[in-house]
C-alpha cells in the first residue's frame, strides 16, 4: 500500500510540474506575442517564470487586454461609430491661413495628427481654463442648471461629499425638467468614497452606469483598464474636459483636509462634438445604449478662432494616440515646451524626444509636484529624473498643496489639454481624452498659468539627484522597476 501511495504522490507531483511548466509556456508565449512594450512584456516573462503558477495566475487577470476585441466587435456591429475613424485631411485647409509667420511651422502637427487620430480639426472653438475646482465646479452648475435637452457626464471619481451632492442636486432638477441625462462613472473611481455615488444618483432616478466595475470576480481582468475621461457636455453645445475629478478637495477657498489644485477648461463650438462622440461611444460600451449623435442635432456654430481636434485614447482602437501626438509636438518645437503633470513616468521615447529637443536649443521645462499623492510614483519618478535633467530639460518641484494640472504648450500657439498623465497608466492602460488647441491666445493664457506655477516652484538639479542616499536610490530604483505599470 505504501508503495502505491508514493507512486501516485510521485505521479501526481509529476502531473503538476508538467501542468505547471505548459502554463508558464503557454503564459510566456502570449506575452511575448501579444504585449506591444518590450519592458512590460520582460516583466512579465520575468515573473512568470520566476514565480511558476502565481505569475501565470496575475498575467491573465492584470496583463491582457480584453478590452480591444469587446470595443471592435461594438464598433463593428454598430453603423453609429463606423465613421468616425476615415482619415480626415483639414490641417493645411484650418491652419495654413489662420497661423502668423511665426507658428506656420505647426502646420506640419496638424498634418500629422490628420494621420494618427483619424479625426477632423475643427475650427471656430472658444476654449477657456478654469483653475481649480473654485473656478470649475460653478460652471459646470451653472451649465447643468441650465441644460434644456441633454447632459452627458462621464468622470473617474465621482465623491459622494458636498461637492458631489451638489451635482447630484443639479442633476435631479435637470432629470425633472424632462432633461436626457446619462452618468458614467469608472468602477473604480465610483468607489473612491462612501457610500458610493451610485445609490445617490439612483434614488433620485438620475440614469448611471459603472465603467467596468471590479467588484465581480469576472470583473478582475479590468482592474487597470480604467476610464479616466473627463468630460461634462450640456445641449451639445457646451463642453468641459481636463484632468478635474468631482471631489470635495477641489474646493480649495473652502479649505478641504486634502486639498488638490487642477486644472479645467470651458469649451465651446463645434469640438464640443469630439467630446459627445467619446462620451457615446463609452456609455455605448458600457451599457448598449446608442445615444443620439450629431447628426441627429443641427450643427454646432462657430463662436471663436481656435482650431481644435478631440484625441480619444485607449488599449483598443485609439492605442498610444496622445502620446503619438506628443511625441509630434516635441518633434516640431523650435522654440518652448512646457509640460504640467502630477505623474511624471514617460517611457524611453519620450524622455529621447524631450532631451533631444533640449538639446537642439528648445527650452523645455517641466512642472511636476513636490508631494505626490502616490508616493510609489514620485519615487520611480526620482529614479529617471537624471536623464533629463542632465540633457537640459529643467524639472521643477511645486509646492503643496498637490497639484493635479495636465498641460502642455508648444511654441506659444499650440496647446494641449485633458485627462491624460505622462505615464504608463494614462498613455497605454487606460481611455483618456485630450483636446489639442492651436491659438495663440489660448496657449498664452495657459502658459501665464503654467509660469505662475513655475516660479513658485524649485528646480531639480543633477547634484541633487546624485546626493540620494543610497537606500533611497535603491527604493526609487525598485518602483522604477514597475513603470510599465505605474
Amino acid at each position: 500500500m505504501d508503495t502505491i501511495i508514493a507512486l501516485l504522490v510521485d505521479i501526481g507531483d509529476y502531473v503538476a510540474a508538467v501542468l505547471t511548466a505548459l502554463l508558464s509556456v503557454a503564459s510566456a508565449g502570449h506575452a511575448i506575442l501579444y504585449k506591444r512594450d518590450s519592458r512590460a512584456t520582460a516583466s512579465w516573462v520575468g515573473l512568470i517564470v520566476l514565480v511558476p503558477v502565481v505569475g501565470a495566475v496575475l498575467y491573465w487577470l492584470m496583463g491582457v487586454n480584453r478590452i480591444r476585441r469587446r470595443a471592435s466587435e461594438l464598433r463593428s456591429t454598430s453603423p453609429r461609430f463606423t465613421g468616425q475613424y476615415a482619415v480626415l485631411h483639414g490641417a493645411d485647409r484650418l491652419l495654413g491661413p489662420g497661423l502668423d509667420a511665426a507658428h506656420a511651422h505647426l502646420a506640419a502637427l496638424g498634418r500629422y495628427g490628420d494621420r494618427v487620430t483619424r479625426r477632423a480639426l475643427t475650427a471656430g472653438n472658444a476654449v477657456r481654463p478654469l483653475v481649480n475646482g473654485d473656478a470649475a465646479y460653478p460652471e459646470m452648475l451653472a451649465a447643468i442648471d441650465a441644460a434644456r435637452e441633454s447632459i452627458a457626464l462621464a468622470t473617474y471619481i465621482f465623491d459622494s461629499g458636498d461637492v458631489g451632492q451638489r451635482f447630484v442636486d443639479a442633476l435631479a432638477r435637470a432629470v425633472e425638467r424632462g432633461v436626457a441625462v446619462r452618468v458614467l462613472i469608472d468602477g473604480v473611481g465610483a468607489r473612491y468614497s462612501r457610500p458610493s455615488i451610485v445609490r445617490a444618483l439612483t434614488e433620485r432616478r438620475i440614469p448611471v452606469a459603472r465603467f467596468m466595475p471590479t467588484l465581480k470576480p469576472w470583473s478582475a481582468p479590468f482592474w487597470n483598464l480604467r476610464n479616466h475621461r473627463k468630460i461634462l457636455v450640456v445641449d451639445g453645445s457646451i463642453g468641459f474636459t481636463g484632468g478635474m475629478n468631482i471631489r470635495t478637495g477641489g474646493l480649495l477657498d473652502e479649505r478641504p483636509k486634502n486639498p488638490t489644485q487642477d486644472l479645467h477648461f470651458r469649451l465651446e463650438g463645434p469640438v464640443v462634438e469630439h467630446l459627445g462622440v467619446a462620451f457615446a461611444e463609452d456609455w455605448a460600451f458600457t451599457t448598449g445604449e446608442v445615444l443620439p449623435g450629431p447628426d441627429d442635432r443641427p450643427a454646432v456654430e462657430p463662436v471663436g478662432p481656435i482650431v481644435a481636434r478631440g484625441i480619444p485614447d485607449g488599449p483598443d482602437a485609439d492605442f498610444e494616440t496622445i502620446q503619438q501626438i506628443i511625441l509630434g509636438a516635441i518633434a516640431c518645437a523650435r522654440s518652448s515646451v512646457r509640460v504640467m503633470t502630477p505623474y511624471f513616468v514617460p517611457d524611453a521615447s519620450l524622455i529621447t524626444a524631450l532631451t533631444v529637443a533640449a538639446t537642439r536649443g528648445v527650452e523645455v521645462d517641466v512642472v511636476l509636484p513636490a508631494k505626490n499623492n502616490l508616493p510609489y510614483v514620485y519615487w520611480a519618478t526620482q529614479a529617471l529624473l537624471w536623464q533629463v535633467v542632465k540633457r537640459d530639460v529643467r524639472v521643477y518641484l511645486s509646492p503643496p498643496p498637490f497639484d493635479h494640472s495636465k498641460l502642455m504648450i508648444v511654441d506659444g500657439a499650440w496647446t494641449l489639454i485633458g485627462s491624460a498623465n505622462w505615464d504608463a497608466r494614462s498613455l497605454r492602460l487606460n481611455f483618456e481624452f485630450n483636446v489639442e488647441c492651436y491659438d495663440p491666445a489660448l496657449a498664452e493664457a495657459a502658459t501665464g498659468i503654467f509660469v505662475a506655477k513655475r516660479d513658485a516652484a524649485r528646480p531639480v538639479t543633477a547634484a541633487e539627484l546624485d546626493g540620494r542616499s543610497i537606500p533611497v536610490r535603491l527604493r526609487d530604483g525598485i518602483a522604477r522597476l514597475a513603470t510599465p505599470y505605474l
